[in-house]
């Protein structure tokens, strides 16, 4: 099977260019007045910095993030910083990865529930298809080896070329890490089918209660030499946006052995580059260790904080939650206040909770989850005042639906109940709510 996509593999972006070349050189032996008086000065860069006091070029030290990266998987695995390509988030690593290994037309099994973003990520510029490896409760939605199967064998109905498996690990929206024995099965089916594994690893420093977090070239390492084909179609996406709190920095990386992907992926980057000024701030932030591993235990014992905050309070509701040790959501399921055991009854539930009760959150089927009733609820994005809100709004729901005082929504607009104020700016639900015991 063809490993990578023409785009991976074709000479048209330019970069063997002597401008190219020569910035490449630059960046191997950099002038510095102190530090290396007799490097390379660069003078075929357009940039002004003409005003000395405002030169705040630099690039983020690759061996400070691949340290910071290993660091927070325990040391357990190492990071070549060779090996790593900076990008706009994990979103354009997600993107950039997918152009590097597939055609357009062919595609990726991603297990569900999945992120709902990725059907924009994966899919949108790349013309690449997901096909859901579906998931069940039953098991507490874990990737077993006949789901990733069935996937494929539909794939094949579907005439659609498998070029890998993408993960969630810990997963979004569960909040689960995946067990070895989880990624033994994704090892033994992508060794078998010869296919890539894209591990999204973005909420790794989030793991806040046991088991710990495992990334799959951990447990690569324990039974595939490296150097075995099977390393060359392993890559791992990272971002700093959960870990550290800084989504709008927009710092990721893509992590493969894979020299050609590497490669690719570097030019892919020009189209999403960091600013020099966050690479600059990122440096300083990642290379004073006094302050990131204090930061990631602190940050952890604040999400658990707050993740049982959430948890106690759907209890006290009479809702229960998948149980999860990682990420910044609690899996929820609602399947009891369903009208019935249907799509539709979710998103009749699902607008009464956004409209009626004022609570902003996603429907399983938006995940695609095979079994109507679950939602994704958010739990760190706000103050612990603003949760007790919204946990003492979703208790006085099910309490009025116990009491059957909850009629059905008028369907012509999402937010058309005339007994609450409800204001949306920019995509975010700003809510004016009148609880009372009258519809």
């Amino acid at each position: 099977m063809k490993m990578l996509s023409r785009k991976a593999t074709c000479h048209s972006h330019g970069q063997d260019s002597s401008y190219f070349l020569g910035l490449q050189e630059y960046e191997k032996n950099p002038y510095h007045e102190v530090h290396n008086p007799s490097g390379i000065i660069q003078m075929g860069l357009a940039e002004n910095q003409a005003d000395e006091n405002l030169n705040l070029a630099f690039n983020i030290n690759s061996q400070v993030l691949a340290e910071f990266v290993e660091e927070i998987r325990g040391n357990k695995v190492r990071f070549d910083p060779n090996k790593l390509v900076l990008t706009a988030g994990a979103t354009s690593a997600n993107e950039t990865l997918i152009f590097c290994l597939a055609e357009p037309g062919e595609a990726f099994l991603v297990p569900t529930p999945y992120y709902p973003g990725f059907d924009r990520d994966l899919k949108w510029r790349t013309e690449v298809e997901i096909v859901p490896v579906y998931c069940s409760s039953l098991n507490d939605f874990r990737l077993t080896e006949s789901a990733l199967e069935e996937a494929y064998k539909q794939a094949q109905k579907l005439k659609l070329k498998v070029k890998g498996v993408l993960i969630t690990n810990p997963s979004n929206p569960l909040g689960t890490t995946m067990t070895k024995d989880e990624l033994h099965h994704l090892i033994t089916f992508a060794v078998a089918k010869e296919i890539h594994i894209i591990s999204d690893e973005i909420y790794s420093g989030t793991v806040f209660d046991s088991p710990s977090f495992t990334s799959v070239i951990e447990v690569a390492k324990n039974k595939y030499p490296k150097g075995t084909t099977l390393w060359s179609r392993i890559h791992i996406v990272y971002s700093l946006s959960k870990d550290l709190g800084l989504p709008g920095f927009r710092v990721g990386m893509i992590y493969s052995n894979n020299e050609a992907v590497i490669s690719a992926a570097t030019k892919m980057s020009s189209f999403g580059l960091v600013s020099s000024q966050t690479q600059y701030l990122i440096s300083k932030i990642l290379g004073d260790r006094k302050f990131t591993k204090p930061y990631i235990k602190e940050n952890q014992k604040r999400v658990k904080k707050r993740h049982e905050m959430l948890v106690l309070g759907l209890k006290k509701a009479g809702i229960r939650c998948l149980k999860s040790n990682a990420g910044l959501f609690c899996w929820v399921d609602m399947r009891h206040l369903l009208r019935s055991n249907a799509f539709d009854a979710e998103m009749e539930l699902w607008k009464k909770i956004v409209c009626e009760v004022g609570l902003n959150i996603s429907p399983g089927s938006s995940c695609h989850c095979s079994e109507p009733g679950w939602f994704r609820v958010c739990f760190s994005n706000m103050s612990k005042e603003t949760l007790n809100l919204s946990m003492q709004r979703i208790k006085a729901f099910v309490n009025s639906m116990n009491d059957g005082r909850y009629g059905q929504n008028d369907e012509r607009s999402l937010c058309s109940s005339r007994s609450k104020k409800v204001t949306c700016y920019m995509g975010f639900i700003i809510v004016k709510i009148r609880l009372s015991t009258q519809v």
